[in-house]
C-alpha cells in the first residue's frame, strides 16, 4: 500500500481527495497545525508548522507521494494588503517548508503534486477566447498571476532533486458543500439569476470529484510531469452559468444584473478577478488521457444539485 502525505488536506479539495484516495487502496497521511486523531484505518494525522519550518520527519518517511494543497483562501476575505501578503506566503513559505524537508530529511519520496491556480492568466485575449489559454502563456502580472508564478516558483527545486513534479493550474471548484457553487445558490434559492457586471466574462471550472480524479490520475501515471490545467472542457460565460444554476432549482426564475460599480465597492480590489475572463484549455491534460467524468456544465450540475 502507497502512502500520499496531503497538505491542505482539511480543506474542501483536501477532504475529497482524501476520501478518493482512501477509496483506491492508499494510506493518506494529512499534515495539520494542530493534533487530531483519525478513526478510519488508513487515514491518520501529523503535525507541521510552517512559521517554524518544521514537518514530522516520520510522516515524511512513511510518504510514496506527496500532494501540496496548502494555501490561505483567495476568495474569504477581504484583499488587504495584510491579507494579499498572507495569500501569497502561505504558499511560498509552504512550499519552501517541503522543499527544504525533502532535501535535508531522510524519505522514499518519488512523486510531489502542487496546487496553482488559473489565476496565473490574465485576461482574455482574441486568441485565447478562440482557443483557450494553455500552459506555455506567460503568466499575468497581476496580484494573482504572480502570487502563482511564486508558488509554482518556490516548488521548482524540487525537480532538482530527482523526483518528479505535476503542477495543476485549478479552475473555479464546483463542491456541494461550498466554495463558489455554494455562493451562486444563494440567490438562485429565491429563483434569482444574478449576473456579476456584463455576464460575459468566461468561468473556466471543474467539478471537485474531477479534480480528484486528475489528482489521482497523476498519481498512477509516472509519464505525467510538469504544468497541466485543471479545468473542464466546457467553458462557460457567467451568464449562462448563473442562469443554468437558476434554472436546476426553479422552474421559473428572473435573471438581475449586479453593476460593476456595486462590485467594486462589495468586493474592493478581488473585483478585478470577479469580472475577469478567462477561458482556460484542458487539451493537454486530455492528450495525455485523462477523462471528465463531468465534462459539461449540465452534467456537473445534474449530479451536483
Amino acid at each position: 500500500m502507497q502512502t500520499v502525505l496531503i497538505t491542505g488536506g482539511t480543506g474542501m479539495v483536501g477532504q475529497g481527495l482524501t476520501n478518493y484516495l482512501i477509496d483506491r487502496g492508499y494510506a493518506v497521511i494529512v499534515l495539520t497545525r494542530s493534533e487530531k486523531k483519525s478513526t478510519r484505518l488508513q487515514l491518520s494525522f501529523a503535525k507541521w508548522d510552517i512559521e517554524k519550518q518544521y514537518i514530522d520527519p516520520v510522516a515524511l518517511q512513511q510518504a510514496d507521494i506527496i500532494v501540496h494543497l496548502a494555501g490561505e483562501s483567495v476568495a474569504t476575505k477581504r484583499w488587504t494588503n495584510k491579507r494579499k501578503e498572507e495569500i501569497i506566503q502561505s504558499r511560498v513559505q509552504s512550499g519552501a517548508l517541503l522543499v527544504k524537508a525533502l532535501t535535508e530529511q531522510t524519505h522514499k519520496v518519488k512523486t510531489v503534486i502542487s496546487a496553482s491556480a488559473i489565476g496565473w492568466y490574465g485576461p482574455d485575449t482574441t486568441h485565447s477566447l478562440e482557443k483557450g489559454f494553455t500552459e506555455t502563456d506567460s503568466f499575468d502580472p497581476s496580484y494573482l498571476g504572480t502570487t502563482c508564478k511564486q508558488w509554482e516558483d518556490s516548488m521548482q527545486a524540487i525537480k532538482q532533486l530527482g523526483i518528479r513534479l505535476v503542477t495543476f493550474r485549478i479552475g473555479i471548484v464546483f463542491n456541494k458543500r461550498g466554495g463558489a457553487l455554494a455562493e451562486f445558490l444563494k440567490p438562485a434559492r429565491f429563483g434569482l439569476a444574478t449576473v456579476l457586471g456584463p455576464g460575459t466574462q468566461v468561468v473556466s471550472w471543474i467539478h471537485q470529484q474531477d479534480l480528484c480524479k486528475m489528482i489521482g490520475y497523476a498519481v498512477e501515471n509516472i509519464s505525467l510531469e510538469g504544468v497541466y490545467n485543471a479545468v473542464s472542457p466546457q467553458t462557460v460565460n457567467n451568464k449562462d452559468l448563473v442562469k443554468a444554476i437558476a434554472a436546476k432549482m426553479h422552474r421559473f426564475y428572473f435573471t438581475v444584473s449586479v453593476p460593476v460599480f456595486v462590485l467594486n465597492i462589495m468586493l474592493g480590489e478581488m473585483s478585478i478577478e470577479v469580472l475577469k475572463s478567462a477561458n482556460v484549455s484542458s487539451e493537454k491534460i486530455q492528450a495525455a488521457g485523462f477523462e471528465f467524468e463531468y465534462p459539461t456544465l449540465d452534467t456537473a450540475l445534474s449530479q451536483l444539485l
